[in-house]
């Protein structure tokens, strides 16, 4: 069963990143919003543990853009209505609160 993980606290505050990462199936997806998105900053170590993993990775756009994130090229940028999408495509979405 495919499921959607969507991440939304800082990866420097606490290991939601990891653990999530460390049970994800070849079929699931994460979905960075919110303060997640501190994650892409580049030299660090939750960029380097989400670049070295093939998985399917989603960010909120609008969520990067106000903190001053850039995406990089292995991430797609979505808006809030393909999240909307996106939580229909996949079987199951777990909300890492």
């Amino acid at each position: 069963m495919s499921t959607l993980h969507v991440l939304s606290h800082s990866p420097f505050g606490d290991d939601r990143l990891s653990s999530c990462l460390r049970l994800l199936g070849s079929a699931d997806a994460v979905l960075l919003s919110g303060d997640a998105v501190y994650a892409l900053q580049p030299n660090t170590a939750p960029f380097a543990a989400l670049q070295e993993r093939s998985i399917k990775l989603f960010v909120l756009v609008e969520d990067a853009q106000a903190r001053a994130i850039e995406i990089p090229e292995w991430a797609e940028a979505i808006d809030y209505p393909a999240f909307v999408e996106l939580s229909i495509h996949y079987a199951k979405v777990n909300s890492w609160l």
